[in-house]
């Protein structure tokens, strides 16, 4: 007898921990009756903060740098976030919001604004001549993620591969993780926008370490 009470409130609970789940997910996702009066939101990156002094010496004189690829996923304006304490293995898209420009977009210009800003003279491919170091960069993740019900961080997973005379000079994955002020869209893209600046400030201080010629 108490082991059948046992396995009706163990299965009554995984019911409402699964509801709490995709009531959250509803609310995400702006799927409530009063979520189509809300219009579309459109977000960016905003204005790249000020380099701190810091990082103002230049890591390099002059630097190609390649458009940031990654997923196909990452090369449309749809905003992802992912259930990762109810539903890891899904990536679902915020049906009222939508990033200004793509992902992969956004970081290859966030990361150029941000090496100019430390001195380096950023050129792209086809303004480059031979012998210039390189600099290729590949996303692995960039999502609005929630561990809980009422928690969630916004993360980047970065790869970078610096290449000079066609050789591999080094290469160093940048994973960051910013929490997010707010349950919703917008608060995922301040988070996101955030991350991707740790990124780049990891970056400039990485090539800094590298020995290279000046151009």
């Amino acid at each position: 007898m108490r082991t059948t009470v046992n396995h009706t409130m163990n299965q009554t609970f995984r019911r409402l921990m699964l509801a709490a789940a995709l009531g959250t997910a509803a609310l995400l996702a702006g799927c409530s009756s009063t979520s189509k009066n809300l219009g579309n939101s459109t977000y960016d990156f905003g204005a790249a903060p000020v380099a701190a002094p810091a990082q103002a010496a230049a890591p390099m004189g002059v630097l190609v740098v390649t458009d940031v690829t990654g997923v196909a996923a990452l090369d449309s304006e749809r905003m992802f976030y992912r259930l990762a304490y109810a539903d890891p293995l899904r990536a679902r898209s915020y049906s009222n919001s939508r990033w200004a420009n793509t992902p992969l977009s956004m970081v290859t210009q966030r990361i150029k604004s941000r090496l100019s800003q430390s001195g380096v003279k950023v050129l792209a491919t086809t303004d480059a001549s031979v012998g210039m170091p390189i600099l290729r960069m590949e996303i692995d993740d960039f999502t609005h993620t929630f561990d809980s019900a009422s928690q969630s961080y916004g993360q980047l997973v970065l790869r970078a591969s610096l290449f000079h005379g066609h050789k591999l000079v080094d290469q160093r994955v940048f994973n960051q993780k910013t929490s997010a002020a707010t349950l919703d869209a917008a608060g995922g893209a301040r988070a996101l926008a955030d991350s991707t600046d740790a990124a780049a400030a990891g970056m400039i201080a990485w090539l800094a370490t590298l020995q290279l010629p000046k151009q």
